[in-house]
């Protein structure tokens, strides 16, 4: 059987490794990523007779290029295409969080967010409403305490449903404004016309384009670093 193949995702401090341990337990092994020495983590699980893999992105705070985190990270998205990306949130601090949410989402893999931590946002008073961020994202969002294992089942849940229904992908759209969206839409269409572009969605390769993204550029000069 093939393996569903998972992406790990998340800022630093949201409760990322601890929440790949509980779905993967004692199923890991390390290696490197190509040509880097930094570790990647990969474990596997199995779910209602589903095989998965799940590899353990470094943690980042967006999906630019600027570090060599974010490179290996967001190359790994756009080379190996996963199956599913895992999006691990801090949910006692959403705010911060959702710009790599945002990022991931304008990438248009099929993908789960979670809301780790949950116990450290009630100990702070913080209500989310889960169902009605599910809504405005267009994924679904699953609440967690990864330390004491709760909400697993819940996950793994989440994670099938999405695999099998891949084929529905998330129309999220971030509205940069007027002027910038027809900055956008022109880019878009030309990219359209590029087939060095057919393997990304175009708003994605616009936004960065627009936003001087070296390693997106090289799209166009080359392949990716």
């Amino acid at each position: 059987m093939t393996e569903i193949v998972v992406a790990v995702a998340g800022q630093p401090n949201s409760g990322k490794s601890t929440l790949f341990n509980m779905l993967t337990g004692m199923r890991q092994f390390v290696a490197n990523y190509p040509g880097v020495t930094v570790e990647k983590r990969v474990g596997r699980m199995n779910y209602k007779g589903y095989k998965f893999m799940l590899v353990d992105l470094p943690g980042t705070y967006s999906m630019t290029s600027y570090s060599l985190e974010e490179r290996i990270a967001r190359n790994f998205l756009l080379k190996e295409r996963p199956d599913i990306v895992l999006d691990v949130v801090d949910a006692s601090n959403l705010e911060r969080n959702l710009v790599l949410t945002f990022q991931l989402l304008e990438m248009k893999i099929p993908m789960v967010v979670v809301l780790n931590m949950m116990d450290a946002a009630e100990s702070a008073r913080i209500k989310i409403d889960v169902n009605g961020l599910s809504e405005e994202l267009g994924v679904k969002v699953v609440p967690t305490m990864a330390k004491r294992g709760v909400g697993k089942a819940e996950l793994c849940d989440a994670l099938l449903d999405t695999y099998q229904l891949a084929g529905d992908i998330n129309d999220f759209r971030l509205d940069y404004g007027p002027q910038l969206n027809r900055s956008l839409n022109v880019l878009q269409e030309a990219l359209a016309d590029d087939e060095r572009a057919s393997a990304y969605d175009l708003r994605w390769l616009a936004v960065r384009l627009i936003a001087g993204d070296e390693e997106v550029s090289k799209l166009f000069t080359g392949s990716l670093a």
